[in-house]
């Protein structure tokens, strides 16, 4: 995309065109629960002519506000661009250990060249609050981003932390003529305001792909690809199907399998879309196999026909499903036969939003993930695209896994690149998701003390995660040739490090006892905290890294008195700091913060109540994190989901590798963005918690025009004479 301003007359007609589109198809809106709706020619035409018309007599005044106030940051910028590479979940041991063995020559390349650090990460180290702090430069007190997940206070049952769903009704009156609209409200829970968006008011133009906690997309000067949070087509997280003639009642946490028969060498099944709403149920797409012979078949699905082989993925298919007699809603999936002697066997990929003809906002302007699918092909939308799921309960092999990562970093590389060569002066920012979803899956090869360890050492993928190491020292390398110029920062960073995830404790064991907790009988086992008697409990876990009090008059059945909550919180944090795992006489819990304490900002009394640092190999157990109480404190993890970060941060730091020196001491990830404010001459806002790093210039030596300042700050000369004529 380019980064000029587009025309008034581009927007006008670009306006006509969504008209003209409206008219032929529905729009659809696909949550967690909502379902979809189809909304009116009527009123899809009244609001893209409304939006044409305001925004061809609002530009010119946009484009002149935007072009003085740009000249101040322009005159102060020391860069053209600023270009952010996001590994993550790189290791910083592990770069340590590949670099000294010399199998990443580009990034010991790059540490030469300028600088190679340990990037202190976010309480806690997850992805979705790692990434929000990056963004925004805030703690998460102030971008209200602390889990995957939270709770619904009103029933105790789990929400995800970052996106608000819920269905509107509403009626549009036309003088006598009324149109009834049903549609969810789709809403950003993650606060803050992006440094990109800030880069974007002084006139900097920012290429953001694939950054977490950026869904539903927001308007800003620059373009956007969503990423963490952007469900699938059925409007869950990623749900895959399996389909098999073999009978079984296990439960695939994450997906479903379909029991089908064969008749006469075919198959006959559908796929499951977006709730059809009216309790009609979910939307199907019939598909039929035939079975060619041993290890082949033939799908067809949509009136085309595709050849199928055993353990080899189809290209991307795009599918649809009938929303009425003229509305469609169209996903993209992947197929895998897995068997056709003596069982059949089939494996689909969760079904995703088709990026060319998206049923709903997955990037901003609405056009650019069409843009995208144009040039580049059909790629993965899903915000977590690789199916960890379908590899944790054995469905999938390992290879299978690989595929995902591989052609998920395959497609984001031709983007990223695209936007390297589009973008001349700004910000362009890329996250990589493969070396987090590698390590997590992984890393029982290379821990001989994992409980799912045993004969992986021989096996063919003992070294898939060098290997990953050495492909992404590969992009590195073609990025630093790509911002081959004085006027380019190049950031390599990753959000935390990564350990590994050998024993799951059970928070709500070890409350139950210690008097904190009841079940009701029969609770045990029951899952999102069916099973707790709220009359008796005053704290339980939900979620990687929380734990909640059961406040009176903030949770719906709580009991314990809001003074009370504060001298609580301190109790069990004392309690549960250090906590021991006896049989293998190691500390399981590092440290437990009172969330109170340790962040600052309106949205604090939304975190956990306590926030639980972990050691080194122990992260929360699986049954926990989804409020299922058990039967021991201690669990062994033998699933295929071996590696993890959910630890005390200062264990887990990320790395930043810059091609430029950096002076700072104990640069923060919160720094990263702010540091982009600074570079181009932009005052970082006073509600940012980060500071700008310390960046020389292309010949080494370091500014001499004193601190940077945040917005409205006098000058550091200015400051120091009030600081002296106060001493005095």
């Amino acid at each position: 995309m380019q980064q000029n301003k587009p025309s008034a007359m581009s927007i006008v007609v670009l306006a006509a065109l969504l008209v003209l589109v409206a008219q032929s198809q529905a729009q659809a809106y696909i949550g967690p629960g909502a379902g979809f709706a189809v909304g009116t020619t009527v009123v899809a035409f009244f609001i893209a002519f409304v939006s044409a018309i305001g925004a061809f007599f609002l530009w010119p005044v946009r484009w002149l506000f935007r072009f003085f106030r740009s000249r101040k940051a322009r005159r102060r910028a020391r860069i053209k661009r600023y270009v952010v590479l996001g590994l993550d979940g790189m290791e910083p041991s592990l770069a340590e250990k590949y670099m000294a063995e010399g199998k990443l020559p580009n990034l010991a390349r790059l540490m030469k060249q300028g600088t190679f650090m340990r990037l202190q990460t976010s309480a806690p180290p997850l992805s979705p609050v790692a990434w929000s702090t990056f963004l925004t430069g805030c703690n998460p007190g102030k971008h209200n981003s602390f889990d995957f997940l939270t709770r619904d206070k009103r029933n105790y049952l789990p929400l995800l932390s970052s996106v608000s769903i819920r269905t509107l009704s509403k009626i549009w009156r036309f003088g006598p003529i009324k149109v009834p609209v049903s549609k969810p409200e789709i809403r950003l829970l993650r606060k803050g305001k992006p440094f990109w968006h800030v880069l974007g008011e002084h006139g900097v133009f920012s290429n953001i792909i694939r950054v977490p906690i950026t869904w539903p997309p927001e308007s800003f000067r620059g373009v956007l690809l969503s990423a963490m949070c952007v469900p699938d087509l059925r409007g869950t997280q990623g749900t895959f199907s399996y389909y098999s003639t073999a009978a079984t009642d296990e439960e695939h946490i994450g997906g479903e399998q379909i029991r089908v028969q064969r008749h006469r060498r075919r198959i006959r099944s559908h796929l499951i879309g977006p709730d059809g709403g009216k309790g009609k149920g979910p939307l199907k797409c019939p598909f039929d196999i035939g079975l060619n012979g041993k290890d082949k078949a033939t799908l067809r699905v949509c009136g085309k026909t595709y050849q199928l082989q055993k353990g080899q993925y189809t290209p991307w298919i795009k599918v649809e499903f009938k929303a009425g007699r003229f509305a469609r809603i169209r996903g993209i999936c992947e197929f895998l036969l897995l068997e056709t002697e003596p069982e059949f066997k089939l494996y689909v990929m969760p079904i995703q939003i088709d990026p060319a003809k998206p049923a709903m906002p997955i990037s901003h302007p609405l056009v650019y993930s069409t843009y995208l699918a144009k040039k580049h092909g059909t790629y993965a939308t899903l915000g977590l695209a690789e199916d960890t799921w379908a590899l944790n309960a054995r469905l999938i092999g390992d290879d299978d896994f690989l595929h995902q990562c591989l052609e998920a970093d395959g497609e984001r590389e031709k983007m990223f690149f695209d936007a390297l060569d589009k973008v001349r002066h700004g910000a362009v920012v890329c996250v990589f998701d493969g070396m987090d979803r590698i390590q997590h899956m992984f890393w029982r090869y290379i821990d001989p003390g994992h409980p799912a360890h045993a004969g992986q050492a021989e096996q063919q993928h003992r070294n898939a995660i060098e290997e990953l190491y050495r492909r992404s020292d590969e992009l590195v390398g073609r990025t630093m040739e790509a911002c081959d110029d004085d006027d380019t920062v190049l950031m390599v960073i990753s959000d935390h490090g990564f350990n590994s995830f050998r024993y799951g404790l059970d928070l709500n064991y070890w409350l139950e006892q210690n008097g904190y907790l009841a079940l009701k009988p029969g609770g045990r086992g029951k899952k999102y905290l069916a099973g707790i008697d709220w009359s008796k409990t005053k704290a339980y876990c939900m979620g990687l890294a929380g734990v909640w009090l059961n406040i009176k008059g903030r949770e719906a059945q709580g009991i314990v008195e809001p003074s009370e909550a504060d001298a609580l919180r301190d109790e069990l944090c004392q309690k549960l700091t250090g906590l021991m795992d006896e049989d293998r006489g190691e500390v399981a819990i590092h440290r437990a913060f009172n969330a109170h304490k340790i962040y600052n900002g309106p949205y604090k009394a939304e975190a956990p109540d306590l926030i639980i640092g972990y050691n080194r190999n122990y992260r929360v157990c699986w049954e926990a994190a989804i409020g299922q109480p058990t039967h021991r404190l201690f669990h062994n993890n033998t699933k295929a989901w071996s590696g993890d970060h959910c630890i005390d941060p200062k264990l887990i730091p990320g790395v930043m590798f810059c091609n430029r020196k950096i002076k700072t001491d104990k640069p923060r990830l919160m720094d990263v963005g702010v540091t982009a404010l600074y570079l181009f001459g932009v005052d970082v806002p006073e509600f940012m918690d980060g500071r700008p790093l310390e960046v020389a210039n292309t010949d080494g030596e370091f500014p001499s025009d004193g601190e940077p300042r945040t917005e409205g700050e006098a000058p550091p000369a200015v400051r120091e004479k009030a600081l002296v004529e106060a001493a005095r």
